[in-house]
């Protein structure tokens, strides 16, 4: 016998937007972790063509105004035509993109005004410490940001998935 004051299992606030969405969970998730990743796309330049001589954050596609630009156009075109699948998918590139930015500057160099400014930022300076030059940013307490959040969305997930459908 249930309580009639008993509410249902809590849904996640995104659960109704996403059903009124022309986009799938699948390609919702498809779009984030591409936009979360095409900022890093200038490592095949910078490695490739570059050969290392300019910091890669340096490139356009480390550029705040370029997603910025992106991500007010394809909000601007999802507002005039809700049911654009194309439009929706490049808010959410774009907005990821900026996500990436924002935790690259934690740890990294980002220029937050280029190409106007030619001045990086960063929260915390890694100092060169350990080789490879990776292990300086795994072994830096700015990591722990990172790993939390990390466990974070596991969390989520598990708790999520743990949930008996309703």
């Amino acid at each position: 016998m249930q309580c009639r004051f008993q509410r249902e299992p809590t849904r996640y606030p995104i659960d109704s937007r996403i059903r009124n969405t022309p986009l799938s969970a699948r390609a919702i998730i498809a779009a984030c972790i591409a936009g979360s990743l095409l900022p890093d796309v200038d490592l095949l330049y910078f490695y490739l063509v570059d050969g290392g001589h300019t910091h890669h954050h340096k490139y356009v596609t480390h550029w705040p105004i370029a997603w910025g630009a992106v991500l007010a156009l394809a909000t601007l075109w999802t507002m005039a035509n809700r049911r654009s699948r194309t439009a929706l998918t490049l808010v959410l590139v774009a907005a990821c993109a900026l996500v990436h930015l924002a935790m690259d500057t934690v740890a990294g160099d980002i220029w937050w005004l280029a190409p106007f400014v030619d001045r990086p930022y960063v929260i915390f300076h890694v100092q060169p410490r350990f080789s490879p030059w990776w292990l300086n940013f795994v072994l830096h307490p700015s990591f722990l940001i990172e790993l939390a959040l990390s466990a974070w969305a596991l969390a989520l997930y598990g708790r999520r998935t743990a949930r008996p459908p309703a």
